[in-house]
């Protein structure tokens, strides 16, 4: 199961709070035109002050180390500030931060409390971590359905991991009954936004024709584009699954898979049957 694991920097970098507006744009403004020093200077005293935002925004600034150094010390401290405030976004950074261990003991209790808290106010990247927390049995006692609950929440969001975690419980039919049908569909709303596993995944559909009728070029097609991904783990597996389907293919059926990719991928994804 995949979890989002990468805080998302400045999500509430574009919300104004009611207090102190005139300071909290300046820094919005500072930071949108990369003056990251002006904008940690203006959302410092906010964030001092008790605003949640500024809170947050601090601490992806430390996250992220822009304008900053790097500093998961004082990423949680002010993740924590905010989190407590009942903000939905630093409730699921801090969630990460324990789920990982930066700047901080590695808790997955903690992780979970923390997602939950975030979860329950309709955050999908909560709503799913919290899922694979159960379907793992960290930090909580292992329970699919309670995984199956919090991933069907985020996916029906449109949350990518989450729709390629349903899609991975369809294929495999241990907690749902086995669908291919239900595995395609999953794996294509997730493809489609441009997850790299989705389109593995929905590339292996085609090959084996589970779900779809079975192309070599489609298959290709998939592959090609999960390979096309830059990912913290490389992109090997997907070049390499991508190569052994090229080697069942024509000159001529690799050439129509290439372009259909690059039109796909022109496209947004939105093109790509």
């Amino acid at each position: 199961m995949k979890k989002a694991l990468t805080a998302a920097v400045l999500l509430a970098v574009l919300v104004a709070p009611i207090a102190n507006a005139a300071p909290f744009d300046d820094a919005v403004a500072a930071f949108k035109r990369g003056d990251y020093a002006t904008a940690l200077t203006l959302f410092t005293p906010l964030a001092q002050h008790g605003n949640a935002i500024a809170q947050y925004n601090l601490g992806a600034m430390y996250l992220g180390g822009i304008g900053v150094t790097q500093n998961f010390t004082e990423a949680a401290k002010w993740y924590r500030l905010a989190a407590e405030q009942g903000n939905a976004t630093a409730q699921r950074d801090l969630g990460m931060i324990y789920d990982k261990g930066l700047g901080v003991t590695q808790n997955f209790t903690e992780a979970e409390k923390w997602y939950r808290l975030s979860a329950e106010q309709g955050n999908a990247i909560a709503q799913d971590n919290l899922g694979v927390l159960y379907f793992n049995g960290e930090g909580v006692p292992q329970n699919y359905d309670e995984a199956l609950k919090w991933y069907q929440l985020s996916a029906q969001q449109g949350y990518a991991s989450a729709q390629y975690n349903l899609g991975v419980l369809y294929l495999e039919g241990k907690i749902l009954p086995q669908s291919y049908a239900e595995a395609e569909k999953w794996f294509r709303l997730a493809a489609q936004q441009g997850d790299a596993d989705a389109q593995l995944n929905l590339g292996y559909n085609y090959l084996y024709g589970e779900g779809v009728p079975e192309s070599y070029v489609k298959a290709h097609m998939w592959m090609n584009l999960a390979a096309s991904h830059t990912t913290s783990h490389g992109n090997k597996k997907y070049s390499d699954a991508r190569n052994q389907v090229a080697a069942k293919m024509t000159p001529a059926q690799i050439a129509e898979a290439q372009a259909l990719a690059a039109k796909c991928q022109a496209s947004n994804y939105n093109n790509c049957d």
